[in-house]
């Protein structure tokens, strides 16, 4: 099992962010990610928020030996050659460390209020298909030529490469049909948010089965959980506001061997990584207390 800390971007500052990682890389902690929204992803339509290539370069710039990831980059509105070139230039700056995901969008504010088209589902995760092979291609190949229904790409180039010979994308999203079957085909991770253990293995199991219709090994499938901290009542709605009951579900809390508990339920279930979202105020003595009593537990 491997712990990360997934950091939103929204109500904070530079200056706090920085001395979050550093506390979290102190603790031991394996992964830091970033996420990429512009305007607050809480319900509440707040716009104060971090641009997320720019922190994720800053993340890589901070840091020493955690994974860089993102959790997730919409295809939306960043376009994959875009991505891909941010990509392999902060892969440089974070001496190979860094780990790409990609989703299909989901806060439909924030496209509104700038104008970004917002197209129904199905369309939006053919943008995400597409876009992960579009990367792909780029941070792999010396030439890469695709045409899609939404991307194109002709004798491109992306120079230079990452440093890692491949740098993992992952796929977040719980989508059964769909999102598990991209994530199948094309990505080296998943990640899926706040779902409780016996939901998280009927996913992985879903995994697995697009795994082996697809002919891939689903061992080549990293399975990763963002899960909740709240160590005392009134944590949660602290953080996560208007949604609190919406993410609830996956949620780590109680005492500490019920933490312990809940996150070996996620192991079990057929996760390797367990990464704790947190969201500002952020509550650093939680945090603390989770290295301090939890991280020992699985080392």
């Amino acid at each position: 099992m491997k712990f990360g800390v997934h950091a939103g971007l929204q109500n904070t500052t530079t200056d706090e962010l920085q001395g979050l990682w550093r506390r979290i890389e102190d603790h031991g902690f394996e992964w830091i990610s970033i996420w990429d929204h512009f305007y607050a992803a809480d319900a509440t339509g707040g716009a104060v928020c971090l641009e997320a290539v720019g922190t994720h370069t800053a993340l890589a710039l901070a840091t020493e030996r955690v994974r860089c990831g993102s959790l997730v980059y919409s295809v939306g509105y960043r376009h994959p050659a875009v991505l891909a070139n941010a990509m392999a230039t902060i892969d440089h700056l974070a001496g190979g460390r860094v780990t790409l995901g990609l989703g299909a969008g989901w806060h439909q504010g924030e496209y509104d209020a700038y104008g970004i088209p917002f197209p129904a589902a199905g369309v939006r995760l053919r943008q995400l298909e597409e876009a992960i092979q579009c990367v792909r291609g780029l941070l792999t190949d010396d030439v890469t030529t695709f045409e899609g229904e939404h991307f194109r790409l002709q004798d491109a180039r992306c120079e230079p490469k990452p440093v890692q010979d491949r740098l993992p994308i992952w796929i977040g999203g719980g989508g059964e049909k769909v999102t598990l079957r991209i994530a199948a085909r094309h990505a080296d991770g998943w990640n899926v948010p706040f779902i409780p253990p016996d939901d998280y293995a009927h996913k992985v199991g879903v995994l697995d089965a697009h795994c082996e219709r697809e002919g891939r090994d689903p061992r080549e499938v990293t399975r990763a959980v963002n899960v909740g901290l709240a160590w005392h009542e009134g944590d949660l709605e602290a953080q996560f506001g208007a949604i609190a009951n919406f993410v609830r579900p996956g949620v780590l809390t109680g005492s500490v061997q019920e933490v312990v508990d809940r996150v070996g339920a996620y192991g079990d279930a057929g996760a390797e990584w367990v990464i704790l979202a947190m969201r500002a105020p952020f509550d650093v003595d939680g945090l603390d207390r989770f290295a301090a009593e939890v991280l020992p537990q699985f080392a």
